[in-house]
């Protein structure tokens, strides 16, 4: 781990910007100084391609899974024990209609898709299923199957050495399934998550400089330089693996450290993210951090490859109404102004943004106003990767139960994201620890009407 001290203020998760920036996933003891020349050879070794584009994806998890009948499928026909409190409205495509509590992304609905007929649901209160498209279960004989942030993290590797390929920004969570960062199975520990900002009790302090004394980019990666070489004079870096070898690259580079400091990002920019205050109805789950929304696109710009987060807290079984009050503007916001500025920077056709949960809400409103776990169906939001968007994809039947039109199963979304970022789900396998080819999924076609 990693530390600076200092003073500034605090982000939405209770880490200030400045005074405690810390850079979590590696352990320090058995990591080695390795020549430029001796990286790349890994690299060449390692069989990961020099990458030639730089296709993203950023995955938001809504934890405990969102109401799909008071999101995207308002069922006006429904009973008023099933109906809801909230009334659709007119998107800027027409024909399609989404809950009030969305406006913003109504109004750029061309930008966006919904599905609103995921099957295959596990029924698991965690996010394995949405980083992975497994069952967490599945596959626990040879060690799981990887998230899609390891996988790619083992096909694609590093845009840039000094950025991790997979970052996980998921605020710890009393219920720790929410907060899975997307685990590399039997890929193994070298591609797992890196999660910036991990707290711990063992840190380096950098040789004692606070960021006060830091003035600049120069002094900054002096002060690393230096601690760098101290450190191979110990001999401590003898008997590295690869994971300690890329971690210790990232945090001899600021490259990182710059793109999770939102003070070096326009004002204006910030201000149309929000911040996601005041957090509600959070209990065991994540909070509604807007400002994760906009960390993730700047680490993506900075090169990272996969970026998850978990996002508010939906588990609704009483007061859901008051909680897709309280989170759906939050989450229009931030979701809106993603996509926004995706575009306005060029980058949307080349970041997938996906945004769903475990499993739906009960058709009927239980006796505290709430909606229980439904599996049998699912949905999601949308956005970019070059997908054909302005469009809503399935139906559920007049009461939100199961879907009447074009199922669609939980991997063939992850299909289509894997698409998204040019990799073929119909051919491509990797190796698990006995030697054997695997499949990334089972339902290998990505959703057609979006490709």
């Amino acid at each position: 781990m990693l530390t600076f001290l200092g003073r500034s203020n605090r982000m939405c998760d209770g880490i200030s910007r400045r005074s405690f920036l810390q850079v979590g996933g590696f352990t320090f003891g058995s990591m080695a100084a390795l020549s430029l020349p001796q990286i790349l050879q890994a690299e060449a070794l390692s069989g990961n391609p020099r990458p030639n584009s730089h296709k993203a994806i950023i995955n938001i998890f809504l934890a405990g899974g969102a109401p799909h009948q008071d999101m995207w499928e308002i069922k006006t026909e429904a009973p008023k024990e099933v109906r809801g409190e909230f009334s659709p409205i007119s998107t800027s495509v027409p024909g399609i209609q989404i809950g009030e509590c969305f406006p913003k992304i109504a109004s750029m609905m061309d930008k966006f898709a919904i599905i609103r007929s995921i099957v295959g649901n596990s029924g698991g209160h965690d996010a394995y299923q949405c980083l992975s498209g497994w069952p967490r279960q599945h596959g626990t004989a040879i060690g799981g199957f990887p998230s899609m942030g390891s996988a790619i993290s083992k096909m694609k590797g590093p845009v840039h050495k000094a950025m991790p390929p997979h970052i996980s920004l998921s605020a710890k969570t009393s219920h720790t399934p929410w907060s899975e960062p997307g685990a590399p199975g039997f890929l193994g520990a070298a591609h797992q998550a890196f999660k910036p900002n991990n707290g711990g009790s063992e840190n380096l302090t950098l040789n004692g400089v606070t960021l006060e004394r830091l003035q600049n980019r120069k002094e900054l990666l002096t002060g690393l330089d230096n601690l760098k070489r101290e450190v191979d004079s110990t001999g401590m870096l003898d008997g590295v693996d690869s994971f300690t070898e890329a971690a210790f690259g990232v945090l001899t580079s600021s490259k990182l450290a710059e793109a999770l400091d939102l003070s070096k990002e326009d004002p204006e920019v910030v201000a149309r993210y929000g911040d996601g205050k005041p957090y509600k109805y959070q209990y065991d789950g994540a909070p509604t951090c807007n400002d994760h929304l906009l960390l993730a696109r700047r680490l993506v710009q900075a090169g990272a490859r996969s970026v998850s987060l978990s996002y508010g807290r939906w588990d609704s079984h009483g007061d859901n109404f008051g909680l897709v009050r309280h989170h759906g503007p939050r989450l229009d916001q931030a979701v809106s102004a993603l996509v926004q500025d995706l575009e306005e920077k060029g980058m949307l056709d080349d970041v997938t943004v996906v945004v769903w949960g475990e499993f739906g809400r009960t058709p009927r409103i239980n006796d505290k106003a709430g909606r229980d776990h439904w599996p049998r169906v699912n949905s999601a939001l949308l956005a970019g990767g070059g997908m054909k968007t302005g469009q809503a994809i399935g139906k559920t039947n007049r009461l939100g139960e199961y879907p009447v039109e074009r199922p669609i199963h939980f991997q063939n979304v992850i299909s289509t994201l894997y698409h998204n970022l040019g990799i073929d789900t119909m051919t491509t396998t990797l190796n698990d620890p006995t030697g054997r080819p695997q499949f990334l999924v089972d339902e290998r076609e990505p959703v057609e009407e979006l490709v």
